[in-house]
């Protein structure tokens, strides 16, 4: 199986290069399922219900988030109306929607998407290791599911890392978000888990995290409030992780960083195309 997570969506710049990319890479990677983040899609911050069927209209199968996931008040209401919109899994009982998405692939076979938070220098959350195990327990690899892909919102690489080690040989994919820039880290672990601390962001590199960088760089060496962050309006970068999967295992058999745009040098998955 192959399938496709592109990192972050940075506002209007990030949904132009996934509408402009995303509907020719399905049909030229032969991609069976696409997951992405669209938790700053919005503005940079967020994600409204016109953006997330943008996204999914795009072609992706699922769409994650992570700490900016209420930024747009509405989300908290369509999110129980669109499945394939999931947060992550671990925020406190009672929040609205869901933190997992068992999705049918192009080719038929059944893929498990989680979204988990971190807690290191990240907003109060439960426990992330007891909720995937939770998770793994009620849908596990190779009998409740094909294929499975966790992405790991957090702040700390360390914690991402762990994360990876103690799913390894349960899960296909780990795959870290938020810190917008792609990490070179990309390798399958011992166990067969393919992963990745950070996707990178799709959007203009141009930038700071996506962001014009004059407010910024103005709160950084001043420490005083400096406006609105906006949006920068360049070409965005599409950044992500592409893993092709053990069929029989669920496991992973390769993997590669995806990096496609003006700027960053450009990475594509081997013999895909």
């Amino acid at each position: 199986m192959r399938i496709l997570f592109l990192g972050d969506v940075v506002a209007k710049p990030g949904r132009e290069a996934i509408q402009r990319h995303l509907p020719s890479l399905r049909e030229r990677w032969k991609l069976d399922c696409v997951v992405i983040n669209g938790e700053n899609s919005a503005g940079t911050i967020g994600i409204t219900e016109a953006i997330c069927n943008e996204l999914l209209d795009a072609g992706a199968d699922c769409v994650t988030l992570g700490n900016h996931a209420w930024d747009q008040r509405e989300a908290l209401v369509f999110i129980e109306r669109e499945h394939r919109l999931i947060r992550p899994a671990n925020f406190m009982r009672g929040t609205p929607g869901r933190g997992a998405a068992l999705i049918e692939a192009k080719n038929g076979a059944r893929v498990l998407v989680v979204n988990l938070i971190g807690r290191v220098f990240m907003q109060v959350s439960d426990d992330p290791f007891a909720e995937i195990d939770r998770q793994m327990d009620a849908c596990p690899l190779g009998q409740g599911c094909d294929a499975m892909l966790i992405d790991m919102h957090a702040e700390a690489t360390s914690e991402k890392q762990a994360m990876a080690h103690y799913v390894d040989g349960r899960c296909s994919v780990v795959v870290g978000t938020h810190t917008h820039v792609p990490t070179a880290d990309h390798h399958i672990l011992p166990g067969g888990t393919a992963y990745m601390s950070d996707a990178g962001m799709c959007g203009d590199y141009d930038s700071i995290l996506g962001v014009d960088k004059a407010a910024p760089m103005h709160r950084l060496m001043y420490s005083t409030p400096s406006g609105r962050f906006e949006a920068t309006e360049g070409i965005a970068t599409v950044c992500g992780f592409a893993v092709e999967t053990d069929d029989r295992t669920g496991l992973a058999k390769a993997c590669w960083a995806v990096r496609l745009g003006p700027i960053l040098e450009e990475s594509r998955p081997k013999g895909w195309e």
